[in-house]
């Protein structure tokens, strides 16, 4: 039983962890990101797989599955960056600031949040 709880905290505390702030990473909800997706000064990533982003997705996302085109993308426009649930976005959005990017925003919750307000 003790093993199971000391599992447990582990495994929170990785995700806690896992979603701090980052320096230099906006972090936007749902409810910010409907009203900017008609901002063409933005582009708009989706990182999830390819099969899920056909399953459904935002428009005017793009899928870049695990962001492995990131590094093509211009930096002189914000990037929007959006996955299932906020996790593997704000890692794409840490290697994003790495490789010298300035303007990166996370939606934070990602597809299954924005889901939830019930746009899809």
């Amino acid at each position: 039983m003790l093993e199971m709880i000391i599992i447990f905290a582990i495994c929170a505390a990785l995700v806690v962890w896992k979603m701090r702030p980052v320096p230099g990473v906006q972090t936007i909800t749902t409810d910010e990101l409907q009203m900017m997706l008609r901002d063409q000064d933005k582009i708009f990533i989706d990182v999830r797989s390819a099969g899920d982003f056909n399953k459904m997705h935002v428009a005017p996302f793009l899928n870049d599955p695990h962001g492995k085109g990131i590094a093509a993308l211009p930096k002189d426009k914000e990037i929007v960056v959006m996955c299932r649930s906020g996790l593997r976005s704000l890692e794409t959005c840490k290697k994003l600031k790495k490789l010298g990017y300035d303007r990166v925003t996370n939606v934070k919750g990602g597809i299954t949040s924005y889901q939830q307000r019930g746009e899809l």
